[in-house]
Formats: C-alpha cells, structure tokens, sequence
C-alpha cells in the first residue's frame, strides 16, 4: 500500500535536503518505498499527448541498492521489446533528475546519468511526464 505524496512538496525536500541525507534515505528501508511512490506517480503524471506516437519500453535501473545491487523499474509506452532506451543512475542524481532539481544534459554530460540505446530518443522522455513544480 502506498502512501500518498504531492509530488511539489516532494520535489522541494529533494531541492532543500542535502545529498548525504538524501543518499542516507536512499539506503535505508525507505528506498523501496521511495522509489515505488515515484514510478507509480509517473503514471498519473504521464502527458500521452506529449508521448503521441511513441512505441518504446524505458528501463531504469537505480544503482547503489543496500545490498550492492541496483533496482530495475520499466516504463512501457505501448509495447516495444526490448527497452530502446535504459537510463543508468544512482540515487540521488535520480531523486533530483525525476523531481525537476537537476538537468538530464547536464547530469548525462558530467557522466551521473548514463544511457544505453537510442540517444535521441533519450532527450525526448522527459517530455513525455508533467514534472510536478515545473510552471
């Protein structure tokens, strides 16, 4: 059962909390938690307008998981196989890329968000979610 957030007020504790607490939150049994409130509000926030056309599967894989692995989440916009684009991030970056606190160029060019797969297609996904506190 998940337990509901607004995604601003969300957005702006990621802004206003320094990255070793954010890095401590993520490492602690709060981590699941977290992450599965995030992709579920990526759901509600998808703009399928913005998606219009769009036949691919995004994967997610979230590193620095407590026991030394990474979490694997799957974004499915129609039914592609297999992912034609996979976003490789650790956690913070990932709080702050998904919560409008840090660019996807500029963490992709300073190497925290790596991408496998069809760059330019990369650059369009953000377009396709509303990020809540962004005008």
């Amino acid at each position: 059962m998940s337990t509901e957030v607004d995604p601003a007020a969300f957005a702006k504790v990621v802004a206003d909390t320094p990255d070793e607490q954010l890095a401590e939150g993520m490492a602690s049994e709060n981590r699941a938690i977290v992450l599965q409130g995030i992709f579920e509000q990526m759901e509600e926030h998808f703009d399928a307008d913005g998606a219009k056309g769009t036949d691919a599967i995004v994967d997610w894989k979230i590193f620095d998981r407590p026991d030394g692995g990474y979490d694997h989440w799957r974004i499915e916009i129609a039914d592609e196989r297999p992912a034609r684009v996979t976003f490789r991030i650790k956690p913070v970056d990932f709080l702050k890329l998904v919560t409008g606190n840090a660019s996807g160029p500029q963490m992709f060019i300073t190497g925290k968000l790596k991408i496998e797969g069809d760059l330019m297609f990369a650059a369009r996904v953000q377009g396709f979610f509303r990020i809540p506190g962004d005008g």
